[in-house]
């Protein structure tokens, strides 16, 4: 099985030993994206929902990067730190998944990295 890294400027970098995602095979494996901003690497203090629509801003920028895009989704985990969100981000999320879905697990944390309230990671299929 070959692996490699898939990095792009239209995401944020890394903030710690990990890439932005990792192709294995014909799956890519994506690290959890927040709304970082990737020109400035801030964190976006908005709304849920403005703040979700700049995760799979950077969520796509990743997938772009190795060839693909929502459609190839096949999973996604959404961490969040108050339920309460769930409908909002469910929102946002469910636009970029309008037709067959990817199976989804969605769970509360006690925190996220740099303070976030939303992470979304994805595993995508790239074979034929």
């Amino acid at each position: 099985m070959s692996k490699s890294v898939v990095s792009t400027e239209g995401a944020p970098r890394a903030i710690g030993p990990y890439s932005q995602a990792i192709r294995a095979g014909d799956f890519l494996y994506t690290s959890g994206q927040i709304p970082l901003d990737p020109v400035t690497g801030e964190l976006l203090r908005g709304t849920i929902e403005e703040e979700t629509r700049l995760v799979m801003a950077n969520l796509a920028a990743v997938l772009e990067a190795a060839g693909a895009s929502f459609s190839r989704v096949v999973k996604t985990t959404i961490f969040l730190t108050d339920l309460a969100h769930f409908a909002a981000v469910n929102g946002v999320y469910g636009a970029h998944f309008p037709n067959e879905p990817p199976a989804r697990s969605t769970v509360q944390v006690a925190a996220l990295p740099r303070g976030a309230r939303v992470e979304i990671e994805a595993v995508a299929y790239l074979g034929t």
